[in-house]
């Protein structure tokens, strides 16, 4: 009996050290710099607002954040990365729409829902659909016009299989009931390029790569993808307002950290990015990419994450798309 109240004893004496010193690792954090590993290539949109930001937060820390670019595998090299780093607040992911819809298409070396603490969403961006200046399509109900009178003889780019551009072209083949031919391409440079020749019909171009273009009269803007019109294209009728319902689809950045990480660190990086976000240069850097701050709650993220990929999940299989 006294060799098991000896055992307690030491094992309750054992927690109340290891959460003092939690506390006192939350207490204390930021003591080094951040690492946010941004899991695509440098120049690219998510890297852009990523600096913008970390330079921000480092202002309101008083301490570096430093990207650190590891791309590859729309993204998922990156996060692995970060699912296997210390759960002690320096090194953290920022990542894209693509968190949500790589664990529905691909076979990952982590889990997305569980080894992960979403923190907070950063920015938000609709995607506009876009056609060549000399396209026959003015709005976009003359494109599903004729994709239903005729099936898979028009086309529709994406920045990549599995991206949001094609996940958004593919919502939209399910619920106008159409079929299209998806044209994937390395990035959207190139995709912009051919649709503006004329070689791919239609595109859910990112709206930070190509508001300039439709404003100079580059590319034709049929819809923009959220559910409220742009204030940059007020005449540019939404999705939904072209007559396919409920209709919401918005490229997005996030702040992810290991699992496992202190609940007060988490709290702590949430406020950091909130106050950050709210900064005017801050906002005024994010806005001429044509980006909407966001900073939302932990909680609020992690359900919007994981509504995002019970979403694609459910276009996955009802279109059958595969792109391993």
């Amino acid at each position: 009996m006294k060799n098991k109240t000896t055992l307690i004893r030491a094992a309750l004496i054992a927690g109340f050290s290891l959460g003092f010193a939690g506390a006192a690792v939350a207490a204390d954090y930021p003591s080094q710099a951040i690492t946010v590993v941004v899991p695509y290539s440098a120049g690219g949109g998510a890297d852009n607002a990523a600096r913008i930001i970390a330079q921000g937060m480092g202002e309101v820390l008083g301490q570096s954040v430093v990207i650190e670019n590891k791309g590859g595998a729309s993204g998922s090299i990156g996060a692995a990365y970060v699912a296997r780093a210390k759960a002690d607040g320096y090194t953290v992911l920022y990542d894209a729409s693509a968190f949500s819809i790589n664990p529905v298409l691909r076979k990952l070396p982590y889990d997305a829902q569980k080894d992960f603490i979403p923190v907070s969403q950063a920015i938000s961006v609709p995607n506009i659909v876009v056609a060549a200046p000399g396209s026959a399509f003015n709005t976009l109900p003359d494109f599903i016009k004729a994709a239903q009178a005729s099936p898979n003889r028009y086309t529709y780019a994406s920045y990549g299989p599995g991206s949001l551009a094609q996940m958004a072209g593919e919502l939209l083949k399910k619920d106008a009931k159409i079929e299209a031919v998806h044209v994937p391409y390395k990035g959207g440079a190139p995709a912009i390029v051919d649709v503006m020749g004329g070689q791919v019909d239609v595109y859910f171009a990112n709206a930070a790569s190509s508001l300039n273009y439709v404003t100079t009269g580059k590319l034709k803007a049929l819809a923009v993808s959220s559910a409220k019109r742009m204030p940059e294209l007020p005449n540019v009728p939404t999705v939904a307002e072209a007559g396919i319902k409920d209709f919401d689809v918005v490229e997005w950045n996030g702040f992810f950290l290991p699992a496992g990480t202190p609940p007060d660190v988490v709290a702590k990086l949430q406020d950091v990015i909130q106050k950050t976000l709210q900064r005017p240069d801050t906002r005024e850097k994010l806005g001429k990419l044509g980006l909407t701050p966001v900073g939302s709650s932990s909680a609020d993220f992690t359900a919007f994450v994981k509504d995002e990929q019970t979403r694609w999940d459910a276009v996955v299989k009802s279109n059958n798309i595969n792109v391993n």
